[in-house]
């Protein structure tokens, strides 16, 4: 009687085991996969001398900058009113003092990340004013979709990173959300996230904070925040964004410096073309970084869409912005510097058929290129003008089809499976065989949302399509959520500077 008391006790102990809650969190992307290279070593070499015929000839212009201008001077460039020539070679030989790989601190150890080399992380959607779902459309986004969609990133176990702005909380005044924003990537979740950049003041809060949250000394000493800094292209950097980025630099805090790049609005219609002007553009962003603190991290980014020439619309998964991304990542490669690009691009209106083709086609570029800071990861919809809810489970699923395809095949004893073609023979099966029974829970990737059942079964369970399955998994992720644990001490002081800030001045909403 007691031992069928204790096999029953057994059963329900696994029973619950199966269906606790458990939040788990891969590992950044390590590839064991070569990268795709696109361009020969002719093609390089003469990007290469393009590009620094653009910085020598042409130049950049630094707005509203005179201490921009006064570094640039005393690096040796010539500089005529605000636009900067540097002499060739100048640029690139500044690029040498950045790291070509940094890690990232999370306030979870576990979570922290390593960006350069052969890795990859993964972050969520970035600037969307808009949010999109299922039960109320489309909409501006408020605070409350903000810290649902950073549940739903710390949720995603295929997402190494918290991100940023993933929506814009239109709710919250211009010059106090990113306080919010912050804390709430701060206190919902124990991923590494990303600090403001639409003004030094900002930039500035941002470090203040992360003092508060991992210690000022540890601060100092590490880098705890990625951020994104923007260049007008083409070949112009304002002074928010630079000032955003020299508050980060002399901070030891890394910075993404991209050029924002429609194809034939911003740069030239021709592949050659805007791989020498993104070149150009993100030599002079990296070496303007090592004039602020020689040593800064930071990243070598690209962001690259087509024009639609009819509606003047940009267009996403197409051929050239590929090819783009894949010249970007060699080139980048020969400047040593980690690299940033792709995402879960796509310009439909809607997480549809559309949308699944340029997603697919943008994820996996990313994956082949070699990029190893993916933003918009996951969620972008409408041209980046909206954060889809239900997409951004989507995206979040097909992450992990991204870390099997990044691991490579596996060539050992065990995978070669000779043993189990020996056993099973000709005319047999290998449902039943040893190495499957060993092997069976591991050998396939399996998603959390797409549907495999038979016709019938789907039919009686309500026809449901792939938006409906994703907003049922948003469902499911919202309500296991669990709030990682913070000391008492620094939800309190964070709470507090918040508070203390924003009541500092009154709102403004432009």
């Amino acid at each position: 009687m007691g031992d069928r008391r204790r096999a029953r006790g057994g059963g329900a102990a696994r029973r619950a085991e199966r269906t606790a809650v458990r939040i788990e969190a891969a590992k950044y992307i390590e590839r064991q996969i070569p990268n795709l290279e696109i361009l020969n070593q002719e093609a390089l070499e003469v990007i290469e001398a393009g590009a620094e015929r653009i910085l020598s000839d042409v130049g950049v212009v630094f707005s509203d900058n005179p201490e921009a201008l006064e570094l640039w001077k005393e690096a040796g460039a010539d500089v005529d009113g605000d636009r900067v020539r540097m002499p060739a070679g100048l640029a690139r030989e500044l690029c040498k003092t950045a790291p070509s790989s940094y890690i990232q601190h999370a306030r979870n150890p576990e979570r922290s990340v390593e960006i350069g080399g052969r890795t990859l992380v993964l972050a969520p959607v970035y600037g969307p004013p808009f949010v999109r779902d299922l039960a109320g459309g489309r909409r501006y986004a408020t605070m409350e979709d903000f810290n649902k969609l950073v549940k739903l990133t710390y949720m995603s176990k295929f997402l190494h990173h918290s991100g940023g702005t993933v929506c814009e909380p239109t709710d919250v005044a211009v010059n106090k959300r990113h306080l919010d924003m912050l804390h709430a990537h701060m206190t919902l979740s124990d991923k590494p996230f990303m600090g403001s950049v639409t003004e030094p003041i900002r930039a500035q809060h941002s470090v203040e904070m992360c003092e508060i949250l991992f210690g000022k000394e540890f601060v100092a000493e590490n880098t705890v925040m990625t951020s994104l800094i923007n260049i007008n292209s083409p070949l112009t950097f304002d002074a928010t964004m630079m000032g955003a980025l020299e508050v980060y630099a002399r901070a030891n805090q890394a910075a993404i410096i991209s050029p924002f790049i429609v194809g034939g609005a911003m740069a030239p219609v021709s592949v050659a073309g805007t791989l020498t002007q993104v070149l150009a553009e993100v030599m002079a962003g990296v070496a303007y970084s090592q004039l602020v603190r020689k040593g800064a991290p930071v990243i070598a980014g690209t962001f690259v869409a087509s024009i639609d020439m009819n509606s003047g619309a940009p267009t996403f998964g197409t051929p050239e912005a590929s090819q783009v991304t894949y010249g970007m990542g060699q080139l980048v490669r020969r400047l040593g510097l980690p690299y940033r690009s792709a995402g879960s691009f796509c310009g439909s209106k809607l997480p549809d058929a559309q949308a699944a083709y340029e997603t697919a086609n943008s994820l996996n570029m990313g994956l082949l290129s070699g990029v190893n800071f993916m933003l918009h990861a996951a969620g972008w919809l409408e041209g980046g003008l909206v954060t889809s809810i239900e997409k951004f489970v989507m995206d979040a699923d097909q992450l992990g089809a991204m870390h099997r395809l990044a691991q490579g095949i596996d060539v050992s004893t065990d995978a070669l499976a000779l043993d189990a073609v020996t056993e099973v023979g000709p005319g047999g099966h290998f449902l039943g065989c040893a190495h499957t029974q060993a092997n069976f829970q591991t050998a396939f990737w399996r998603s959390d949302l797409l549907d495999y059942k038979p016709f019938e079964q789907w039919s009686e369970e309500g026809a449901r399509d792939t938006v409906a399955l994703a907003a049922t998994r948003v469902e499911k992720l919202l309500a296991d959520y669990q709030q990682p644990a913070l000391d008492p001490a620094k939800a309190e002081a964070l709470a507090g500077y918040v508070a203390e800030k924003k009541a500092a001045e009154p709102d403004a909403f432009a």
